[in-house]
């Protein structure tokens, strides 16, 4: 009776830790399916150049925003950075993002937010325990098509540069005032252990888990190459 009562709490236990495995599984999936169907039409998605410069990428898949006067907006992300910044795209690193805008609105919408970061200085300024866009890390929204011959000078010279698909009430979300943290605790779940985001992406302490695979193949297929390396 002991040895049975013994191995359903093991079971018990087991199912608990693969459904949270499973829900940073599922966030990895939505990542994927996102930044796949954005580059599908070359003439909507990010232009392949500055792709080969990024040295990470961000995706937040539907991120929800809600406003009656003052709006707020949520949503859980991933952060993969190509390994020692020129390198193969390493391992994902979980993030969340919130924000506030103010003025008279009423509505509602889920918002994909796609970002790519442009050097290495951008890159370690994400990593800080919690960063505001465009105010610790420069940030513009950037140019669809297939060139970068779009580009403005506020563009050339952001750290960051920032997509959305929006599906909804509302038009494209701007990422300045955005806030965002490292999700230590998701991390933890998703590598089975205590690991710092500055370990999984700039250090490359961790290969890429099973459950971010696929989104590391079509990182893969869209920019095999390119980025800028870390300094030491």
């Amino acid at each position: 009776m002991k040895n049975t009562l013994v191995l359903i709490l093991c079971l018990m236990s087991c199912g608990v830790v693969l459904a949270k495995e499973s829900g940073q599984a599922k966030q990895l999936a939505k990542a994927n399916a996102v930044l796949g169907e954005i580059m599908q039409s070359p003439d909507k998605g990010i232009p392949g150049a500055l792709l080969d410069k990024a040295v990470c990428v961000g995706i937040v898949p539907a991120q929800i925003k809600f406003a009656f006067g003052v709006g707020a907006s949520y949503g859980r992300g991933i952060l993969v950075c190509r390994r020692g910044g020129n390198g193969a795209w390493g391992a994902p690193s979980l993030f969340t993002m919130g924000g506030g805008s103010f003025g008279f609105q009423i509505g509602g919408k889920s918002t994909d937010i796609v970002f790519i970061v442009m050097n290495p200085g951008g890159a370690k300024k994400l990593l800080q325990s919690k960063v505001t866009l465009g105010a610790d890390a420069s940030v513009a929204g950037g140019p669809v098509g297939r060139s970068a011959s779009a580009e403005t000078d506020a563009q050339m010279h952001a750290e960051i540069l920032s997509y959305s698909r929006a599906r909804g009430l509302f038009g494209g979300v701007a990422l300045n005032g955005a806030v965002l943290k490292q999700d230590n605790g998701s991390n933890e779940k998703l590598y089975g252990r205590k690991i710092s985001p500055q370990d999984i992406l700039i250090k490359g302490k961790v290969g890429v888990p099973q459950a971010g695979q696929a989104l590391d193949r079509t990182l893969t297929k869209y920019s095999p190459h390119g980025g800028s390396p870390f300094s030491a």
